[in-house]
């Protein structure tokens, strides 16, 4: 293990500082959401902006976690670009309860919805589902973003569904309550309407299935928005809202009081003792975790940095050496992990074995210690430091393949909930194998060191610059040493953006990108969040071919 007065330690330390540096500056850029001159006209209005709002609203001191927070990012910049997808979604406390906070941004493009501001959407629903958590909307947005409306509208997966999970929350007794702060027009209407419980803000406040322009357009009627659907009108007239608020402060207050009395639901049960803060430095992540992906490490060495009192009881440790597996707790919480190992090891036969590669082995091991956790009810958290399965003919006459289904199977059939940590590499049948987003983590982020693709960018680049190479003299193409050059440094910078976290986290295919001494508090944010889920099907994972 690296020490701090190393040199080699000292090179890691300072490459995954800047990462993290660079990762916050980045945040600020997205916390201005629209800019600072569209923040100030929202302030001129009387309103507080989407940020604000949480954070009046989430209890002061403790935790919190946001959830998309790069949602969209460098996404339809043909169209002014959309930050954080146009809508911020937190999860945190509300009068002591654990809930989700979704708040749209009118910052941006007055909160229209994109694409991605629906698949955002859908994202908190599906965790609000999933962990049976209250959620609260605060709503201000003028609706489908038109120019894009035909990748937003009519899709299983697009504005619609979200009015049907509306209706399956409720049914399933999930709290929902909405609060109208804004605009909330046409098919949007129904989000707030479709809650449990929903409050207007007087003045600021609409909610119409079409707006006065529109209301003229169609049957010739003049009347003003407010008369339309103002909180007069929607309190004491419609009676579609229940509550009739003063300004954003009293509107956000009366949430806080329906939360604050909220009965318990039943409980999952995971074991959960007093929280003890790891023995080992969590500072000292960044001096062991290699400044290039493609040098070896422990992973055990950031296992006792991430764990309580920096204990780890390892499973099977003499077999299956590129992965490991063990039980330890994070912040109290008992949990089952599954990391990848990066240095080099000998297998049981005492062959040498590539670190950050799944051999039959270590896939056998997994699926072993996976069905072990569902059976005691212990939660997953899977370390990604993955290149992918070993290839080649001695793994394939072994039975790769087999070992490797083995392993998806016994982790897609998990009936406890799994957390997915990128590390660094995520390429491949590697990424699916330890829980990549396909298989339903109930949170899946990434370390700012983080790579998802297929393969790595070399890798990938050399492949597609045979294509291309081969393409082009087939058309004829004198291919010289400097034009191949060229192609090979057009394709490689190419695949590099494509397989950056930010890119990953602009796509939602992670939840956020954090620093990695955030990684206890989302593990255990997300255990806790299960826990208000009882376990409801047996664990059964089929047929595996031993």
């Amino acid at each position: 293990m690296a020490k701090k007065e190393d040199l080699v330690f000292n090179t890691n330390e300072d490459v995954n500082k800047l990462l993290v540096t660079d990762l916050n500056k980045k945040l600020e850029k997205v916390y201005l959401g629209g800019g600072k001159k569209r923040i100030e006209k929202h302030h001129s209005k009387g309103k507080l902006t989407a940020r604000e709002r949480i954070d009046y609203l989430l209890d002061k001191d403790a935790n919190r976690i946001e959830i998309g927070a790069f949602a969209g990012d460098e996404m339809y910049e043909e169209h002014g670009g959309c930050p954080s997808g146009g809508v911020v979604g937190v999860m945190g406390y509300v009068s002591g309860k654990q809930c989700l906070v979704v708040a749209n941004d009118a910052t941006v493009k007055a909160g229209a919805w994109f694409p991605i501001t629906g698949k955002k959407n859908l994202r908190f629903q599906e965790i609000a589902i999933e962990n049976k958590l209250p959620i609260i909307y605060l709503v201000d947005s003028a609706g489908v973003f038109l120019p894009m409306q035909d990748e937003i509208f009519p899709d299983k997966e697009h504005f619609g569904r979200i009015f049907r999970n509306n209706a399956i929350m409720s049914s399933m007794g999930i709290t929902q309550i909405s609060a109208i702060m804004g605009s909330c027009v046409a098919g949007g209407a129904y989000l707030p309407i479709m809650s449990d419980e929903a409050m207007i803000v007087d003045k600021t406040g609409s909610i119409f299935l079409a707006g006065s322009y529109l209301v003229k357009a169609a049957i010739g009627e003049s009347v003003d928005n407010e008369t339309l659907g103002g909180a007069t009108t929607h309190c004491e007239i419609s009676g579609v809202t229940d509550y009739k608020c003063k300004d954003d402060k009293d509107c956000l207050d009366r949430i806080k009081n329906i939360m604050g009395k909220i009965g318990e639901s039943n409980k999952a049960g995971f074991n959960r003792i007093k929280s003890q803060k790891p023995q080992l430095d969590e500072n000292e992540i960044y001096g062991i975790l290699p400044d290039a992906r493609e040098k070896p490490y422990d992973v055990k060495d950031i296992i006792l940095r991430l764990v309580d009192d920096s204990e780890f009881e390892e499973y099977k440790e003499e077999y299956g050496k590129t992965i490991v597996c063990g039980y330890a707790r994070v912040d109290g919480w008992s949990v089952g992990i599954v990391a990848n190992q990066r240095k080099v090891v000998k297998s049981k036969k005492g062959e040498m074995q590539f670190g950050g590669v799944i051999y039959s082995d270590s896939a056998d091991k997994s699926a072993r210690f996976i069905m072990n956790c569902n059976q005691k009810k212990i939660p997953l958290v899977f370390l990604q430091d993955v290149s992918g399965f070993m290839v080649g003919s001695r793994s394939e006459h072994g039975g790769i393949i087999k070992d490797g289904a083995k392993m998806v199977s016994a982790q897609a059939n998990s009936v406890v909930p799994k957390f997915t940590i990128i590390i660094g590499n995520s390429y491949g049948a590697g990424n699916y194998a330890m829980c990549g987003k396909a298989y339903d983590p109930r949170l899946i982020v990434a370390w700012p060191s983080a790579q998802l693709a297929v393969m790595s960018g070399a890798a990938a680049a050399k492949t597609l610059l045979q294509i291309e190479v081969a393409s082009l003299k087939a058309k004829g193409e004198e291919i010289t040493e400097e034009r191949e050059k060229e192609l090979y440094s057009n394709i490689k910078n190419r695949y590099d953006k494509q397989i950056s976290p930010y890119y990953a986290a602009a796509r939602l295919w992670t939840d956020a990108i954090i620093d990695p001494i955030d990684t206890r508090k989302w593990i255990s944010m997300g255990i806790e969040a299960a826990n208000h889920a009882p376990i409801e099907k047996p664990y059964n994972v089929g047929v595996i071919q031993t």
